[in-house]
């Protein structure tokens, strides 16, 4: 009975978030009706087809492509995808991050620059208060410490980065399943 009531509420989700069915588990039923409450009935980033946590922005979601988690669940987060961001899966985004896509012009602060797309390979980690800025790519398995400035891309993978501008601090050992 408790797995028949728990799949209805699902299916409610499913309604509200269309591709909510990749991966629930890591996310309560409460947490994700909380969230749903207040995107679609008070309006915080009702434009994001995923579920998002209200402290948090999302610029132009329909230019960011994601795995099976859900960028910006973490609360404080600014996520600028009008130049384009890919998260591949089982990427995982902490609080208070920042992914900025766009740039702006030196010569005219009012225009913008045209940049590659942000990449950010499978299995990654972005810990709290990281920046990440236009154009970059991370590759597979790179964790971008706490606080951490990335200018440049990262696209060896296995790797630690941190500090401003981010370097690598330490390999990784290959991510395991």
């Amino acid at each position: 009975m408790k797995m028949l009531i728990k799949s209805f509420f699902y299916r409610i989700l499913r309604i509200i978030y269309q591709d909510i069915n990749k991966n629930l588990s890591p996310y309560s039923l409460k947490e994700l009706y909380t969230y749903a409450f207040r995107q679609k009935i008070l309006g915080y980033n009702r434009s994001v087809p995923w579920p998002v946590h209200f402290t948090s922005q999302i610029k132009c979601p329909e230019k960011i492509q994601r795995g099976n988690k859900y960028p910006g669940y973490g609360s404080g987060c600014y996520i600028d995808g009008r130049c384009g961001i890919i998260f591949e899966e089982n990427v995982i985004t902490a609080p208070k991050i920042s992914i900025i896509s766009q740039n702006h012009d030196i010569e005219d602060f009012n225009k913008y620059t045209e940049n590659k797309p942000i990449r950010i390979r499978k299995n990654s980690w972005i810990a709290s208060g990281s920046i990440i800025l236009a154009g970059v790519e991370l590759g597979e398995h790179t964790i971008v410490a706490a606080g951490a400035i990335v200018t440049k891309s990262f696209p060896e993978g296995n790797q630690l980065i941190g500090g401003n501008p981010a370097k690598v601090i330490k390999k990784l050992d290959k991510y395991r399943d």
